[in-house]
């Protein structure tokens, strides 16, 4: 069982990345998944989260409007799709799933996942 990110990068501010996120071992589209990040001497924060089937979605409020979710479930992924990127968010992303039926603010709010994926690195240049 694994979650494997990736798509990271170096963009210009203003730029887009979409960052993927592969399941391995299960069947991603009957979990909860989250994205979450953490920058360089910060403590890790939510992103957005998207609950089972997804009923609920809950965006950080500094992504709203710039990122977006969606599944891609042939291919058991999930995609973050980033746009209208800042240097504020250069970070370490992080996605995660979990099997539970909880609305997509709880996973964002308390941040308790069945697994998490490695990170990969987001930098955005000014």
């Amino acid at each position: 069982v694994q979650l494997q990110a990736s798509g990271g990068g170096l963009v210009p501010a203003g730029g887009s990345l979409n960052l993927s996120c592969a399941a391995s071992g299960f069947t991603l589209d009957r979990y909860a998944i989250a994205w979450f990040r953490q920058a360089p001497g910060k403590e890790r924060e939510g992103v957005l989260c998207i609950s089972a089937r997804g009923g609920t979605t809950y965006f950080s409020d500094s992504v709203k409007g710039r990122f977006t979710t969606s599944r891609d479930n042939a291919k058991n992924t999930v995609h973050l799709q980033m746009n209208s990127l800042k240097p504020e968010d250069t970070a370490v992303y992080y996605c995660a799933a979990d099997g539970r039926r909880y609305r997509a603010s709880w996973y964002y709010h308390h941040a308790q996942f069945d697994y998490w994926g490695q990170g990969t690195l987001v930098t955005v240049s000014s």
